[in-house]
């Protein structure tokens, strides 16, 4: 389920948390741990009190919540580095206004996350905006590209490893 706006969600969560007894532990995004995850279907099943239904029948307690807010210093770091990147110029400036059209997302809730360990698995319900997917996939599309500098020093340094 992808939203343009969280904040007030963000609140619900909150508020749905506090009133239902679980301990909330604000902290990390937890995709990166190194157990066992579990992604919650929130494609089909996208509202949050039905995956904190299911900690509470298992009788979990405490639930990890992590909110990401936007701030635009990752616009400004994708800006110089599309200046190294070997675009074309329309794909070059194409790139450039989908990334400052993004600027207008400063202070907003980009992505959500609610998680609970049982049983040596980790089970996570995440929501990220439209937006947020968009410069994540720009993003993606930057690291695509190798950088002028690199690709005259090794032009089959994307083929072969430096090992």
């Amino acid at each position: 389920m992808q939203q343009n706006n969280l904040d007030t969600l963000k609140s619900d969560m909150e508020a749905y948390l506090k009133s239902n007894g679980f301990v909330v532990f604000y902290g990390a995004p937890r995709g990166l741990i190194e157990r066992p995850v579990v992604d919650w279907d929130v494609e089909r099943y996208p509202d949050f009190q039905e995956f904190l239904s299911v900690a509470q029948q298992l009788g979990v307690k405490m639930v990890v919540f992590h909110h990401r807010e936007f701030a635009s210093e990752v616009i400004d770091h994708a800006l110089e580095e599309l200046q190294d990147a070997s675009f074309e110029f329309d794909d070059q400036r194409d790139v450039e206004r989908r990334l400052r059209e993004l600027r207008m997302y400063e202070g907003f809730t980009c992505a959500l996350e609610l998680s609970f360990d049982y049983q040596a698995m980790t089970y996570v319900f995440e929501l990220r905006t439209e937006w947020y997917n968009e410069l994540n996939d720009t993003l993606d599309e930057l690291d695509m590209f190798p950088e002028e500098d690199d690709e005259d020093e090794n032009p089959l340094s994307g083929y072969y490893s430096k090992n």
